[in-house]
């Protein structure tokens, strides 16, 4: 498990961390199509804090994009690096994420965060703001649709309707399951939103999640317990 140090200069209040994101935000590149579902690496970043403790712990976990195998994994553990506010929660998460993924001893491919890219009120979630530090495509799939509006897609597995902000498609609703409520994709940097929406198909053969979600939040959570014991 690699420790993590806040980096000089992160940002510790709203305005400088507002202020961040409008600088970034402008280095996102939304004119790729990103790498197809099916070949390749996959690779799935999430969190997760003892805010008690003061400690966040990243787990970066890479599939084989075809049989959804697990073909490394990382861990990195650190203080919280901001507070909690909604719309800023990157500046909480970034510098262990990037510490999970630098760690892994292979190219990560395709990067899938466990929250927000276009979808944010700014337009620069955690999925965005990671690819534009790291160069590496990556989508956001979500959970919830945050503070956006939607039509539910249909009953079965596959179906879409667009994630709107008022009339701007910010991402999909995508049915993972027949039957079962849609997650919330967004690109982040590097892909398109088609693609976004192939690969969350690709990584979801059985559960709602993806597979790069669930073995990233699993690991995350067996590495804080160790880091908290």
């Amino acid at each position: 498990m690699t420790i993590v140090r806040i980096p000089a200069g992160w940002p510790v209040t709203e305005e400088q961390a507002r202020a961040v994101q409008d600088e970034l935000r402008e280095r996102v590149v939304l004119d790729e199509p990103g790498p197809p579902p099916g070949p390749g690496r996959v690779t799935g970043v999430d969190v997760a804090y003892d805010d008690e403790r003061d400690v966040v712990v990243a787990a970066a976990v890479v599939l084989d994009a075809a049989t959804l195998d697990v073909v490394a994994e990382a861990t990195a553990v650190g203080r919280v690096s901001f507070p909690y506010v909604p719309g800023l929660l990157a500046f909480r998460e970034i510098p262990t994420v990037l510490a999970a993924l630098e760690a892994l001893p292979c190219p990560p491919g395709l990067v899938v965060c466990d929250g927000y890219g276009r979808a944010h009120p700014r337009r620069f979630g955690l999925a965005s703001h990671l690819g534009v530090l790291t160069g590496l495509p990556t989508i956001g799939v979500a959970k919830n649709p945050f503070t956006f509006s939607y039509e539910e897609p249909g009953i079965r597995r596959g179906s879409a309707s667009p994630l709107l902000a008022g009339t701007e498609e910010v991402g999909r609703a995508v049915r993972t399951q027949d039957g079962i409520k849609p997650v919330f994709v967004s690109v982040g940097h590097r892909a398109d939103l088609g693609n976004a929406c192939a690969h969350t198909l690709a990584l979801t053969p059985k559960y709602r999640l993806p597979e790069s979600t669930r073995r990233a939040d699993s690991l995350c959570r067996r590495a804080l317990r160790q880091a908290t014991s």
